[in-house]
């Protein structure tokens, strides 16, 4: 037959008489009357069977008894102490904060959030999208996926793949206006500018790529503009044009039948893509879940924007 357990309240008398070997300090300890005190432990002795103290008028003495069960009440009051605070503070914060530029957040990284969801449901990201670079401490940022050339002081960066600029259109684009066989025949298209593709002068990005492919007959200097890739890829997907792309950031939309590649030729750009992270300190269990996972989705994009340069 399995013995009741005795009321919790009984537990705390006895283990701070015990502790304190005074029922009034006891009483004073647990705020409650002394006589108070006296009748858990009494209740207490009743449902064991046994003396628990000795008490006279100067002192109280622990019985054998007493003294065998005081190490383990102690530890198990000690146990549930710990378990209520557990349960009362709040849960560990499990959300990571990630800034990363628009263009980057809907083109490549936004579609791939799925699969990890998938493998840490228990992480919420915040993905803070800025053209502006984050300041660490102040947008309280976790991880950062910057394209630059990897030099930010008292930051860690590691280099994720690199990229390179291509002209890309949409099938319907040549449906309408005729194949694109050759660079010349851009001539026949309107182009669309990339204006924050890094390097000098809002039309750089085309004029370079056209030099490199020879052609001989293209004006880089007309067309439309955009202060955001995304904006620009996204004119191109409607019919708009041609735009001056970049590789990693096509790559779903060429997958996906929006775009098509009309050249293999291809501008590398003197930046690369980098995670990047402060320094001081260990990074926390979520960066890296979220840094394991990044690297191991990279895919076929790690150096793909280099290949067919010419």
């Amino acid at each position: 037959m399995v013995r009741p357990l005795p009321p919790l309240s009984s537990l705390r008398s006895f283990e701070a008489v015990a502790r304190q070997l005074s029922f009034s300090k006891a009483a004073e300890e647990l705020r409650v009357t002394p006589g108070a005190v006296s009748q858990q432990v009494r209740s207490l002795e009743e449902l064991l069977g046994t003396r628990l103290f000795d008490r006279t008028r100067r002192s109280v003495v622990l019985t054998d008894a007493a003294a065998r069960m005081l190490p383990d009440i102690q530890a198990g009051l000690e146990m549930l102490a710990k378990a209520m605070a557990s349960e009362a503070s709040p849960s560990r914060d499990r959300t990571l904060t990630i800034s990363v530029a628009p263009s980057f957040a809907s083109k490549w990284l936004v579609p791939r959030l799925p699969m990890f969801h998938e493998q840490h449901p228990d992480i919420d990201l915040r993905i803070s999208a800025t053209v502006g670079l984050a300041d660490f401490n102040r947008d309280k940022v976790d991880l950062a996926i910057r394209l630059g050339h990897g030099r930010y002081p008292g930051l860690n960066a590691e280099p994720l793949f690199t990229e390179a600029l291509t002209p890309f259109c949409s099938p319907e684009l040549v449906k309408r206006k005729g194949p694109l066989k050759k660079p010349d025949d851009l001539r026949k298209h309107r182009l669309i500018h990339d204006t924050s593709i890094p390097g000098g002068g809002e039309h750089h990005a085309w004029e370079e790529w056209l030099r490199l492919a020879g052609a001989k007959t293209v004006s880089a200097q007309r067309g439309i503009r955009f202060s955001l890739a995304e904006l620009a890829m996204q004119a191109a997907i409607d019919g708009g044009g041609v735009v001056l792309g970049r590789v990693v950031l096509a790559e779903g939309d060429v997958a996906a039948g929006r775009l098509v590649r009309p050249f293999k030729i291809a501008l590398p750009l003197k930046v690369s893509y980098f995670l990047v992270r402060l320094s001081a300190g260990p990074p926390r269990h979520e960066m890296e879940c979220f840094r394991e996972w990044l690297f191991g989705s990279l895919g076929n994009s790690r150096g793909r924007a280099a290949i067919g340069t010419r």
